[in-house]
């Protein structure tokens, strides 16, 4: 291959920031790695997303210890993919959080992802051998679920499709804050590999409606204040309709796969060339925009095989 794939080349170390989003809500990031959230509670904290080890997941602890000595009591999971959930372990956490499709969803094809970005971001899954297994919840909901940390009502609920089926987004009313997942990303690409093009566009409705003061988003620097909120909501809507109109398009004429990466480039590198992940995205994301171009609702399973056939495919 001429270019390494996906995010196999990218072994630098990233720089972590820990960010106050609200009273007592936190947001970590890592210049484009997966985010994780943090919601302090009268007597125990709870962690939205894991990371993809255990060994990442320490970090974050390390983080929440600078701010708090309470247990942390509850992980939150936004959806299935083993970036987000494989470091689930180290918290220790009572109680694992996730929508009801989420759970499916790992039953379904959790070990097929898992071996899948294993070979996409071998970075950030250095230290694997830790994780004791695919991470399973204790608790699952359809639509929405509230948990009182103490007195502080968190609000975990499914606005609809977007990254994946079973997305879920966590809400802080007395702080007017949200962790959406990788439904927001700010200055990073959407990996749509999994993903509802045709729905996301509500689902970033659905969020704005709420008319949140802070978002921690699922990549990308914190969004502190209502302006780089929506700077980041308009972003997130532009980079998924730029990516899956030239594929419609191309479809509509009866065009190839190899034909909808071109008009994507075309489309999408002036605009999101510098984006974190950008090019790592790509790929999936013109595969499963052809597909649901073509009629198909549920996105077809990613293997390490389907990878490399596809990436094999787009650079002949």
């Amino acid at each position: 291959m001429s270019k390494a794939f996906a995010s196999a080349g990218d072994m630098e170390e990233k720089n972590i920031s820990f960010t106050q989003v609200g009273e007592g809500l936190y947001a970590f990031t890592a210049e484009g790695d997966p985010n994780t959230g943090v919601i302090i509670g009268d007597e125990s904290v709870m962690i939205v997303e894991a990371q993809a080890t255990p060994r990442l997941a320490r970090k974050v602890i390390e983080c929440v210890r600078s701010v708090t000595d309470k247990p942390i009591s509850h992980v939150v999971l936004t959806h299935y993919h083993a970036v987000r959930v494989l470091g689930a372990s180290a918290y220790g956490a009572g109680e694992i959080i996730m929508s009801d499709t989420a759970r499916s969803m790992v039953a379904e094809r959790g070990q097929e992802d898992w071996d899948s970005e294993f070979d996409r971001f071998p970075r950030l899954f250095q230290g694997h051998e830790e994780i004791p297994g695919l991470t399973w919840p204790t608790t699952t909901f359809s639509d929405s679920l509230t948990v009182y940390l103490g007195n502080r009502r968190v609000d975990i609920m499914h606005l609809g499709r977007a990254h994946t089926a079973g997305d879920a987004v966590v809400w802080v009313p007395d702080q007017e804050v949200m962790f959406t997942g990788d439904i927001v990303e700010y200055h990073s690409a959407c990996y749509c590999g999994d993903g509802h093009f045709g729905d996301w566009a509500d689902t970033l409705a659905n969020i704005a409606a709420f008319e949140p003061k802070s978002i921690a988003p699922g990549r990308g620097d914190a969004l502190v204040g209502e302006d780089m909120v929506a700077k980041a909501l308009a972003a997130t809507e532009d980079f998924v309709t730029s990516t899956y109109k030239p594929v419609e398009r191309v479809v509509a004429r009866g065009g190839s796969l190899k034909e909808a990466w071109d008009a994507v480039r075309e489309s999408c590198d002036e605009k999101f060339k510098d984006y974190a992940i950008y090019e790592h995205c790509l790929p999936f994301n013109v595969a499963r925009a052809y597909d649901e171009a073509r009629g198909i609702d549920t996105p077809r399973v990613w293997t390490a095989q389907r990878d490399k056939d596809m990436w094999n495919a787009l650079q002949n």
